[in-house]
């Protein structure tokens, strides 16, 4: 089975062709340039630059794949959660291609998107992947949470814990942001903390690892410690800046990972997942390894491809709801910014 996937839910407009079993035909992802002078989203410039694109890269997702709509089985949409007046475009796009070819329509919540990630196969050399249950820590620009997932579909996700104020990735954004790195900001922090130091640095307080029995994650504050010190006039050469980020991100890193760890053992689950946009991040990415390592677990962390946002994962998901249409979501689908998955974890401070 061949699924057409459309994702528009931010600032990249993306389409895919995805076989049934994650085989990757094709995956073009338009990303928007427009926000950088900005220094983050503008949800107005995203959602007329998607208007602007989506036809194109659609239309390139089928070339590439080497198939027209005729081949395709369903199309697969991002409805949630995001950035509304952006997935608009992504699903009246869909409900138009959808109606103009017979196919089903099916939407998809970005996060499961993220979750499922880690099974899409690109290229031809195999990929070892996880087995249900497994502990995902989706980790992106608007979303860091844990997850036990026994299976790919919403009523089977369970929140384990969730960050209480900024995602680790706005932290990371924020960041680069005072120290003029411009947006956006993970990709760059990544390679100058591979230049720098940490231990030339005053050591910065971990979020929240005085909460021992908590699954949850705050960013705010360690954005709040790097500002004073920027304030302070830590910062006065690429050397500082470079040691700043490799302290930073060793801070966010090591609380991620444990978190990870202590959550999976908890749960008795063997395998632990990395999905989203901050799971790109090469030291993230080797201390979960080392980490599941030390403790008899598998890890398994999707290609960089896999990890921004993509309509090959969209489409997967779609896939994996398609058979007999018992998710084929009509056209009265709507874009919404919740997500389906349920959320237990509060904002804010104080006790839980």
């Amino acid at each position: 089975m061949l699924v057409l996937g459309i994702e528009s839910s931010c600032d990249e407009t993306a389409a895919a062709i995805v076989t049934s079993d994650g085989v990757v035909r094709s995956d073009v992802v338009h990303s928007q340039a427009i926000h950088a002078e900005h220094g983050g989203v503008v949800p107005e410039l995203a959602s007329r630059d998607h208007v602007r694109n989506v036809a194109p890269v659609v239309r390139e997702a089928l070339a590439r794949a080497g198939v027209s709509i005729v081949d395709v089985d369903a199309v697969a949409v991002t409805n949630r959660p995001g950035l509304v007046g952006a997935l608009l475009v992504g699903v009246q796009t869909a409900k138009g291609i959808a109606w103009g070819a017979g196919k089903p329509l099916i939407g998809v919540d970005h996060l499961i998107g993220h979750l499922v990630a880690v099974f899409l196969k690109r290229g031809d050399s195999p990929r070892e992947v996880p087995a249900y249950p497994f502990v995902s820590l989706l980790v992106s620009g608007g979303n860091t949470a844990l997850y036990r997932v026994d299976a790919p579909r919403a009523d089977a996700i369970r929140e384990i814990g969730a960050t209480r104020d900024d995602a680790a990735g706005e932290a990371f954004d924020k960041v680069a942001k005072l120290l003029g790195l411009g947006y956006p900001g993970g990709p760059v922090i990544d390679r100058l903390a591979r230049q720098g130091d940490a231990s030339r640095v005053p050591p910065l307080s971990l979020p929240m690892m005085k909460a021992r029995d908590s699954r949850d994650f705050s960013f705010s504050g360690i954005k709040t410690q790097i500002a004073q010190r920027v304030a302070a006039g830590a910062v006065t050469s690429d050397r500082d800046r470079a040691d700043l980020c490799a302290a930073f991100q060793t801070a966010v890193t090591s609380v991620l990972a444990k978190r990870l760890i202590e959550a999976a053992i908890a749960e008795n689950v063997r395998d632990v997942v990395l999905g989203g946009g901050v799971a790109a991040n090469s030291e993230l990415r080797r201390r979960v390894a080392e980490l599941a390592e030390a403790r008899g677990l598998r890890a398994f962390v999707p290609e960089l491809a896999s990890c921004t946002d993509n309509a090959a994962m969209i489409a997967y998901a779609g896939a994996l709801e398609a058979p007999g249409d018992r998710a084929a979501s009509g056209y009265d689908l709507t874009a919404t910014s919740a997500t389906s998955l349920v959320r237990t974890t509060r904002k804010g401070r104080g006790p839980r």
